[in-house]
């Protein structure tokens, strides 16, 4: 039997859900947990979710936890329900997909939104690959915003993850 594909939800809901927060972290940590439950192929290992305004990645601290487990080996898969629950503007998206695929053992993504379907699973020998490209091209022409951008997801993991610790998820 193949080894399984370690899936982790993720969420990034408007700062207007802080307000129903319990419910938010309820509904969205059932939803992940009742897609993956029979999975042959997917176990999950957490849902992570931020509730908050802020769009960039160095200030979200689930979206820090998510990538600091993906760089420790925990992760091999991110699975979301949009695309932009990922990144807000291209230039992160690029930079996530590409740091993400550049660890020791590349992250797949899975997003069910009809306008930007991604599955790097199914899809890895065509989508993988040109995803890397157009991230890689990106950064290449932009490696002081990458550098800045890798700098700034390094500290927000000091800050959030390393110091305090706390998540929401599971």
């Amino acid at each position: 039997m193949e080894k399984k594909l370690r899936v982790a939800g993720y969420v990034k809901l408007a700062k207007l859900w802080e307000r129903r927060r319990a419910q938010a972290l309820e509904y969205h940590t059932k939803y992940y947990a009742k897609k993956y439950s029979d999975s042959t192929d997917f176990e999950l290992v957490g849902v992570y979710i931020d509730i908050t305004g802020r769009k960039e990645i160095k200030n979200r601290p689930e979206m820090l936890r998510l990538i600091h487990d993906c760089k420790e080996g925990r992760i091999d898969c991110i699975a979301t329900q949009s695309r932009a629950y990922l990144a807000a503007n291209t230039g992160e998206f690029c930079s996530l997909i590409r740091y993400l695929f550049d660890l020791a053992t590349p992250i797949h993504i899975i997003t069910e939104d009809e306008a930007y379907n991604i599955n790097t699973i199914i899809n890895e020998d065509q989508q993988k690959e040109e995803l890397y490209r157009m991230a890689y091209s990106f950064t290449e022409m932009n490696p002081d915003e990458y550098r800045k951008w890798i700098e700034g997801v390094f500290l927000g993991i000091d800050k959030h993850v390393l110091q305090e610790g706390g998540h929401y998820g599971i």
